[in-house]
């Protein structure tokens, strides 16, 4: 017993000795304090490397000399040769005064628009650096500096990379800046060097600039102005149009509304100063923009804006920019309107507009802007106006995709009566009788091209409106992919009248639309600058041509013939085109406004090597021609305008040929159109009839109506007459377009930088690509 006993005891004390001891498990408190102990750890350790790294890199980077030669580096523009000086951004105007000669206002009105925590902040916005790098990274809208002192940094001493390095490095020099400079010193430094626009850098060549004055002399209004357009120096610029005043109104309030909320003016003042802009006095223009160069020279700044570059860039970034233009071209553009003007017109009310386009690859080769650029800055190449019958060479070739022929017959006698019960005349209510497209074409017959339109369907307006944008001309508003000078067409409305041409088209966007038949029914996208290279030699830009068929070739060739009638047909409107010498098509055109006066004189034409538009208009560009002109009509001035001008371009050229007419015959959409010629009537006796001018050497088309008539009527006003043009589903209304060109009497205007982001042309861009 007791030896068991001894037994289990020792079993017992055995099992107690050799039992292994286990683990508590750990609760959530014990593996979060864990977890917190070794964050902090490193932590610590990270904020120690840092403070490392930030006391290396702030001691590292020096303040560094300024970099004058990018302040004063000139960006010169080319012709297309890349070697031909045509101009220079800009010669740049510098004068820095000290601290105590700036005038309080223009201190105070800074601070207020650019930076109204200027005084007591440390001189960098972390956000502001954060968000402007992820913007830019993620390839949105550039952003730039936002507080003064490092707007002065990226002035100063940085080149105009945005990246996040620069930003960095930016935000460290602010800081020193911000450490080692009084903010009078900052403020000083800032106001002569920052760009005011007009080839001004700093306070005082900006006052010299806009008010013809010493900056110590600024009223509060000029002060606060000149603190406004720091914001967008050019398209706050008041010069350059009425939508640029209304915008630098808006910023002239703001900055004033800072300088009341700050109180560095009082309620009085801001009452007084408020009310309007100061007064800008007549400064004399650079010479270098005199001219027609002046008109090119603001094109090519706008077109760069859109294509991404900065104002800095372009004023002092000393870029090269190689454009489409060549001195034949713009020498031919200028010289052939001088021959021809009338003598007697000043250019003061009388506006020619001329612009030469390339088929097959869009590049703007030669225009004419009107007056002089020192005296007026509305470019008439850009403006435009009513197209009138010369926007039927757009229906011609909606008219044969929709599958009529150059034979079908249409009504061309006067008045047509429309559905709704409206009527549309032809030019001195001249009656055709059923004539085919191309005597339509020929005769410029309003009628005729009213019943095609109507015969196309319902869809027929917008089937024109819809060519004519793939052949060239833009939409009534910009397209999602911009394209054009301007990149809309004012009053383009899909409607019944829409071939007859009340929509305002600029000459270059017409004669890019005629080029199109030129090439065979290929468009290409009108551009003007073709490369653009930077102070290092790096291409920042290069245009990629883009094309796309607009038609096919068999349409374009025939609606080319039909165009080649209106010179060479025995009763084309535009025979004064044959003293081209070459074989060539176009398309005369007058247009009216509400009241029947005749508002524009048009013609646009080809060969295969160029397409050239000219169109001449009064006043306003609506303003009364008919009776004021010895002869409004397309077929006189705007022809043998057309002429001169093509004659200097092409000279040199070999002589090419046009193709011959194919008679496309698809499936016309309606019935009743089939060739039936008939004796076409005569004119009535109470009609005004002009003789045809010239000799024919053309053959009769085929096939013909019967013979015309051995005169003419006076070319067509292509636009119905006012007692149709309100009806809802009529023609086109022969009212003003809803935008028109400015008088020369208000404030100038050049074309206005379109919304940012959207650019023309394909090509690359700071190494993204950019098409249409």
């Amino acid at each position: 017993m007791a030896q068991g006993k001894r037994s289990a005891n020792g079993s017992a004390k055995r099992t107690a000795a050799g039992k292994t001891k286990q683990k508590t498990p750990k609760t959530w408190k014990t593996r979060l304090r864990s977890v917190l102990r070794w964050g902090l750890v490193c932590f610590l350790v990270l904020s120690l490397i840092g403070v490392g790294v930030f006391i290396y890199a702030y001691r590292s980077i020096d303040i560094p000399n300024a970099n004058a030669e990018f302040l004063t580096e000139t960006t010169h523009v080319y012709y297309a040769d890349g070697e031909t000086d045509l101009g220079q951004f800009a010669i740049q105007r510098r004068d820095a005064i000290d601290y105590d000669e700036m005038p309080q206002s223009i201190k105070d009105a800074v601070v207020a628009s650019e930076n109204r925590t200027f005084w007591t902040d440390k001189g960098i916005d972390p956000r502001g650096i954060v968000r402007a790098a992820f913007s830019n990274a993620k390839g949105g809208s550039t952003q730039g500096a936002s507080t003064i002192t490092q707007q002065y940094v990226k002035i100063l001493y940085l080149t105009q990379d945005r990246t996040w390095t620069r930003k960095i490095k930016e935000a460290f020099l602010s800081l020193k800046v911000q450490n080692q400079l009084s903010k009078e010193d900052v403020l000083e430094g800032y106001l002569n060097t920052i760009y005011f626009g007009r080839g001004a850098y700093g306070i005082q060549a900006a006052s010299q600039a806009y008010f013809d004055k010493d900056a110590a002399d600024l009223s509060l209004r000029e002060s606060a102005f000149l603190a406004s357009v720091l914001n967008n120096p050019y398209y706050l610029d008041p010069a350059n149009g009425k939508e640029s005043r209304q915008a630098v109104r808006a910023r002239y309030e703001y900055t004033l509304g800072g300088m009341l909320e700050m109180e560095t003016i009082s309620q009085q003042q801001y009452d007084r100063a408020v009310k309007r802009l100061p007064k800008f006095p007549k400064i004399a223009s650079n010479s270098q923009y005199g001219g027609q160069k002046g008109h090119v020279l603001s094109m090519v700044r706008s077109e760069l804006l859109e294509l991404g570059f900065s104002e800095d860039e372009i004023n002092g970034g000393g870029l090269r920019v190689t454009t489409t233009f060549t001195p034949q071209a713009m020498k031919a553009a200028e010289q052939g309107v001088l021959d021809v003007r009338p003598e007697g017109f000043s250019d003061k009310e009388l506006h020619v507009g001329v612009a030469s386009v390339e088929p097959g690859t869009g590049a703007v080769r030669g225009l004419y802007g009107g007056q002089d650029y020192l005296d007026s800055q509305i470019n008439w190449a850009v403006a435009g106006g009513q197209a009138g019958s010369t926007f039927k060479a757009f229906a011609v070739a909606a008219g044969i995709k929709a599958g009529f022929s150059l034979k079908d017959t249409f009504d061309g006698n006067s008045p047509y009566e429309l559905p709704d019960g409206k009527f549309v005349e032809n030019q001195g209510d001249h009656d055709y009788g059923r004539v085919n497209l191309i005597t339509a074409t020929e005769r410029s017959a309003n009628t005729a091209f009213i019943d095609m339109t109507l015969s196309m369907g319902s869809q027929g307006p917008e089937e024109i409106v819809e060519m004519a944008n793939a052949m060239g001309v833009p939409p009534i508003e910009p397209a999602s992919d911009p394209y054009g000078f301007p990149t809309s067409s004012p009053g383009l409305n899909a409607n019944t009248g829409v071939s007859l041409g009340s929509q305002t088209v600029s000459p270059i966007n017409m004669a890019n639309g005629y080029a199109t038949i030129a090439n065979k029914g290929v468009a290409a996208d009108a551009y003007i600058i073709d490369k653009v290279v930077d102070r290092d030699g790096v291409i920042r830009y290069q245009h990629k041509v883009s094309t796309h068929r607009a038609m096919s070739e068999d349409i374009a060739a025939d609606v080319s013939y039909a165009l080649q009638q209106v010179v060479e047909g025995s009763n084309g409107t535009g025979r004064r085109a044959l003293a081209l010498g070459r074989p060539a098509g176009g398309k005369t055109g007058t247009a009216t406004v509400t009241g029947g006066d005749v508002s524009s004189a048009w013609f646009a034409g080809f060969t295969p090597q160029m397409s050239t538009a000219v169109m001449y208009v009064r006043g306003d560009g609506n303003d009364k021609l008919d009776g004021w002109l010895p002869s409004y009509y397309g077929g006189d001035f705007p022809t043998e305008t057309w002429v001169a001008v093509m004659a200097a371009t092409l000279e040199g050229e070999p002589i090419e040929d046009l193709p011959e007419p194919v008679y496309v015959d698809g499936e016309a959409p309606t019935d009743g159109h089939e060739p039936a010629p008939t004796r076409t009537p005569k004119p009535k006796p109470s009609q005004a009839e002009e003789p045809t001018q010239g000799p024919s050497t053309s053959k009769a088309p085929e096939p013909t109506t019967s013979a015309p008539p051995t005169t003419e009527a006076p070319e067509p006003s292509d636009t119905p007459t006012p007692e149709e043009s309100t009806a809802p589903t009529g023609p086109a209304t022969t009212q003003p377009p809803a935008t028109t060109a400015p008088t020369s009497s208000a404030p100038p205007t050049a074309t206005i930088p379109p919304p940012p982001g959207q650019t023309r042309g394909a090509g690359r861009v700071n190494g993204a690509t950019a098409t249409r």
